[in-house]
């Protein structure tokens, strides 16, 4: 037995023998006014959330949240957010008229940096490569994904859905269900797509051009698909489902292999449609959806329930993975170093 075997058993021992009685999802704050599907987590202390009715939330101390109606965008819907520290971060704002807005002091003041009020806008999620290259997506207008591109860390942004040319099926597009069906790893730029048809868009050079995958998940109607994504090294996991349907377990998670380039599904399935997920370390994933939370020691394989309790954004910083959700939910969870 080689030593990434030993180290393998070793982790998956552990968390099986703790994760059912020491994992527990700590609850920091809820109450306001919000739903809450936009999260970005900086590190252990510093996490923005953006929400409905204009609502933000920050902490700086990784327990208590300072709370913000942003002024003159209280019937925005923010459900994406990408944030660099305490003082940086973006937020977006999703339907008609659809913005783009900037803060460089911590909130105290916000720019408006983009701007749009087509009827058939929607954007869906905010990444990026580095400080400087930054993408949004959305849903298609005249059969391409919307794509805006960034290289000045976010003020000024140029749509190139035309120059990356994402001609989508009928039907096919995206959910903002938590901002996580866009992510970047080592260089790379991942999409995922739902509805009629779920594909994975794959970009190594900066958005320029896409390569496709058929995902392997729940699929043919507009409530059905790809959800949520998160990479590592070890390959791309997607969760998702059918979201009028919280407690089926059909086809709702897929994982593509880094090392083989085949997608493997669960012999047993997260417990409903999923609207995030995350993955750690030692093979440790987290998924939650409207019905509850789930983990999995083993890749992906095989999934138990953590929590009854519901969010819809889930990211990690350090050894804590935080959660938000409907009526302004605010949680954490420790997870092992």
């Amino acid at each position: 037995m080689n030593l990434y075997s030993k180290l393998f058993i070793l982790a998956l021992v552990f968390y099986t023998n703790v994760s059912a009685q020491s994992l527990k999802i700590i609850p920091l704050d809820s109450g306001k006014s919000t739903t809450f599907r936009g999260l970005s987590v900086v590190n252990q202390k510093i996490a923005w959330a953006s929400g409905s009715n204009g609502w933000i939330a920050k902490t700086i101390d990784g327990e208590h949240f300072d709370w913000q109606q942003i002024k003159g965008f209280e019937k925005i819907d923010f459900r994406s957010i990408k944030a660099f520290s305490s003082k940086e971060a973006m937020i977006v704002g999703i339907g008609s008229p659809a913005y783009i807005l900037k803060t460089i002091d911590g909130g105290i003041s916000w720019v408006k940096v983009y701007e749009n009020s087509r009827p058939s806008i929607f954007l869906d999620g905010i990444e990026f490569l580095n400080k400087n290259v930054g993408f949004v997506y959305g849903d298609p207008i005249n059969g391409l994904m919307t794509i805006l591109k960034t290289t000045d860390g976010g003020g000024n942004w140029e749509n190139i859905s035309e120059k990356t040319n994402i001609k989508l099926f009928e039907g096919e597009a995206s959910f903002a269900a938590s901002g996580t069906g866009i992510r970047a790893f080592k260089n790379k730029l991942y999409i995922i797509s739902g509805g009629t048809k779920s594909r994975l868009f794959i970009s190594e050079d900066g958005g320029s051009n896409f390569t496709t995958e058929d995902i392997p998940i729940l699929q043919g109607q507009s409530t059905q698909g790809a959800f949520s994504m998160d990479v590592n090294k070890k390959g791309v996991y997607i969760v998702g489902g059918d979201y009028t349907k919280p407690n089926s377990r059909e086809k709702n998670y897929a994982f593509l292999n880094a090392k083989t380039y085949q997608w493997e599904t669960a012999e047993i399935s997260p417990l409903g449609h999923r609207s995030c997920i995350v993955s750690t370390h030692h093979h440790f994933l987290i998924t939650t959806g409207d019905n509850g939370t789930d983990y999995s020691v083993d890749g992906g394989r095989k999934w138990m329930k953590l929590s009854d309790a519901n969010y819809y954004v889930i990211r990690k910083g350090g050894n804590y993975i935080y959660f938000v959700g409907p009526k302004g939910k605010i949680a954490k969870l420790k997870i092992a170093d």
